[in-house]
């Protein structure tokens, strides 16, 4: 093998080890990381349910808006550890995160009804009125 050889092949791979640090693959951050928290979408007549996985949050920690067609919710997870603790493994992610989800009607947000439980988020999005399709009769 030649001297350039060997170079050239720890070149690459210190290029290698750069892209990989410079990737978000390793980062603790929930915010714009992906479909953070999960989130299923029901309709239920005129009416829409969401249900969003948030294990070991506080909902004083959660900020939920709805405006139009949209809800906005937002928080803070912690995970905390002791001042001493070496961490040997780290799955459990904290962090800011965001997360809006759209629906295809209308919300009235005065009636729009939040429940925590369980590690478990439920909203009940009420359409709204002047949004409901009207049956007109014909004279």
């Amino acid at each position: 093998m030649l001297l350039s050889d060997a170079f050239e092949s720890l070149f690459n791979f210190q290029k290698a080890l750069d892209s990989f640090r410079a990737s978000n693959w390793l980062d603790s951050s929930l915010s714009s990381g992906g479909p953070y928290p999960p989130v299923n979408v029901f309709r239920k007549g005129d009416d829409f349910v969401v249900l969003m996985e948030l294990p070991g949050m506080n909902k004083a920690d959660l900020d939920i808006r709805v405006k139009g067609k949209t809800i906005h919710i937002a928080g803070t997870k912690s995970a905390d550890y002791a001042a001493t603790a070496s961490v040997h493994r780290r799955e459990r992610l904290a962090g800011r995160f965001d997360r809006a989800v759209t629906v295809p009607v209308e919300i009235d947000a005065e009636k729009v009804n939040a429940e925590y439980s369980n590690g478990m988020l439920a909203l009940f999005l009420p359409r709204a009125e002047r949004d409901k399709p009207r049956l007109i009769k014909v004279a």
